[in-house]
């Protein structure tokens, strides 16, 4: 995907979408924010993208994956909800995760969503729009 902004203006994160065993997809909402996000976030120096969201998941939600066997689902961009004027870039990868996730850190909720359908929750742009709607072609494909 090529760059579509220059500068500080392209916020770049890694993303996890955990599915649990009845298909439905797990969204976070950080504290003093209304959308729900994919779990996940920004590198650090010198990270690569799973061990970013190896620290992302221990820190948010208490969990850990096996990097092997995490699936690369894509590379999505939307208009950031949490920074006004920028835009988001997520490298998403579809995780089984190890633990029960909860809330921590920067994270105020979790909620499980129908991918197909996340209904009236505010769910931003990037994850309503790009990944959930990847992640069910994906599980269509894989179930053919």
């Amino acid at each position: 995907m090529e760059e579509t902004l220059v500068g500080d203006r392209l916020i770049r994160t890694v993303a996890a979408v955990i599915a649990d065993e009845r298909g439905r997809v797990l969204l976070v909402r950080k504290c003093a924010s209304a959308f729900f996000i994919q779990p996940g976030g920004k590198r650090e120096s010198g990270e690569d993208s799973l061990t970013t969201l190896a620290r992302e998941l221990r820190e948010e939600i208490g969990v850990n994956f096996d990097p092997a066997r995490a699936v690369l689902l894509g590379e999505f961009e939307a208009q950031a909800v949490h920074e006004p004027g920028r835009r988001v870039r997520a490298e998403a990868f579809v995780v089984a995760i190890e633990g029960e996730p909860r809330a921590a850190a920067e994270i105020e909720e979790l909620a499980w969503v129908d991918p197909d359908d996340p209904g009236n929750l505010n769910v931003a742009p990037l994850s309503r729009r790009h990944i959930l709607p990847a992640f069910l072609g994906r599980r269509e494909t894989d179930a053919v």
